[in-house]
């Protein structure tokens, strides 16, 4: 495989490009410029660029993150929270970015995928199914209090 080497238009344009595809964090084009290959002077000076206009905005990433992955991949608070600090955003942003998810809507998807994984789980009522049950919805990112109440509804 050959070694491409870019000029600071050709970086600039690719990274135009990836940032208006889909929201992007700083940590992802930061990342992106390393794959790129490009020198520390120009990654200092595409980030500026793409900072001042505004194809880099953390605040509308985080927002976005935290609805596309509620809406869509049905995760709970605690692991878009994981996701975000993983992606280096102050905890200030993610509290601002975490207020996009409505409470109530919260609560009742949780109820919901809950009760569609206990229905899923194969095994018998016992501790098994139970721990199948919780591990899944922890993985998911639900609040342990949800899950251990919703555990005694459901095992009844």
């Amino acid at each position: 495989m050959e070694n491409k080497t870019f000029t600071l238009e050709q970086i600039q344009s690719k990274l135009e490009y990836y940032c208006s595809y889909q929201e992007r964090c700083y940590k992802e084009v930061e990342e992106k410029l390393f794959s790129l290959k490009a020198s520390n002077l120009e990654k200092e000076k595409v980030l500026m660029y793409l900072i001042e206009n505004n194809f880099i905005n953390e605040e509308r990433f985080a927002k976005s993150f935290v609805r596309g992955k509620f809406n869509y991949k049905n995760w709970g608070k605690i692991r878009i929270k994981n996701e975000l600090k993983f992606r280096n955003l102050s905890n200030k942003l993610i509290e601002i970015a975490l207020k996009e998810i409505d409470e109530n809507n919260y609560v009742e998807k949780f109820h919901l995928l809950a009760e569609k994984n206990w229905e899923t789980i194969k095994e018998r009522k016992g501790p098994k199914k139970n721990k199948k049950f919780v591990d899944f919805l922890s993985r998911k990112g639900y609040e342990s209090h949800l899950i251990y109440e919703k555990l005694r509804e459901l095992d009844n």
